[in-house]
């Protein structure tokens, strides 16, 4: 279990327990934390999940694949260090503590 905080774009933070072997998207998802859609439902097939990871975090973060890459081409101001689709973290112990920022909007 890990405790993950979210940022929502004006900074408003939730801040909850995910459990492991969940994304973090599905943590937001599972307590409707706003600002993030995932509109795929986890397939990695839009950008409605993106998030910028703490800067803190992203060496902490396991790193992107091709397939994700991809897709924060289209998000919303992607930012190359920092972009992050939640759909494709996995949640461990190693993530407690993560802080998670919600861009504008998802496109």
């Amino acid at each position: 279990m890990a405790k993950i905080t979210y940022v929502e774009h004006g900074g408003k933070e939730h801040v909850v327990d995910v459990a492991n072997g969940l994304t973090v998207m599905e943590g937001a998802r599972d307590n409707n934390i706003p600002g993030i859609e995932a509109d795929c439902g986890g397939a990695c097939a839009c950008s409605t999940c993106h998030v910028y990871v703490d800067e803190a975090w992203v060496e902490k973060v396991p790193a992107k694949d091709d397939m994700e890459e991809d897709m924060l081409d289209f998000a919303f101001e992607p930012d190359p260090k920092t972009s992050r689709l939640t759909c494709q973290i996995k949640v461990t112990d190693e993530l407690d503590g993560l802080r998670v920022k919600m861009p504008a909007k998802q496109i």
